[in-house]
């Protein structure tokens, strides 16, 4: 896959989509490196899906939820967000939000969107593994998007 490299501004949640008019801090990012951002580019992903799956992404990851083959030894990586809690508190919130988008997705589209958004599958590679017909995915994973985005409460 070819990288597409773009300048964003990074804030203490993360690098900022749109450019600020001051920049503090930037850094470089790939947008062919995820899944989602691949499909977004090539017309596959509105907006609003690509925003949902961006949501449930951010949740996974700050819940900490990756496959580990040793201990965690690092602290909690994200900080901000809500005002009053703790860093385990915030990893806790993010882990319930996350559990209630895959619940809104439904068990059976939770796993094509988990594989896509969170694991970063590339589409065709998470149609075989399912052992789905080949373009059912995008289909199947537009529903699940969608699901998470009136989850999310994103706007139409």
């Amino acid at each position: 896959m070819k990288q597409q490299l773009v300048e964003r501004e990074v804030t203490s949640e993360g690098p900022v989509r749109t450019s600020a008019a001051r920049k503090r801090r930037s850094v470089t990012v790939n947008l062919a490196e995820s899944s989602l951002t691949w499909l977004h580019a090539r017309g596959h992903l509105c907006d609003r899906r690509l925003a949902a799956g961006e949501l449930l992404r951010s949740d996974w990851e700050r819940a900490q939820l990756n496959p580990r083959t040793t201990m965690r030894w690092e602290p909690v990586r994200y900080g901000g967000g809500s005002a009053g809690l703790t860093d385990g508190e915030r990893q806790l919130a993010a882990k319930a939000r996350f559990d209630g988008a895959i619940a809104a997705a439904g068990t059976s589209l939770c796993d094509v969107l988990w594989r896509v958004v969170c694991a970063n599958e590339a589409l065709p590679a998470a149609e075989k593994a399912l052992g789905w017909p080949i373009r059912s995915g995008k289909l199947v994973l537009g529903i699940a998007l969608d699901r998470v985005a009136d989850y999310y409460k994103i706007a139409k």
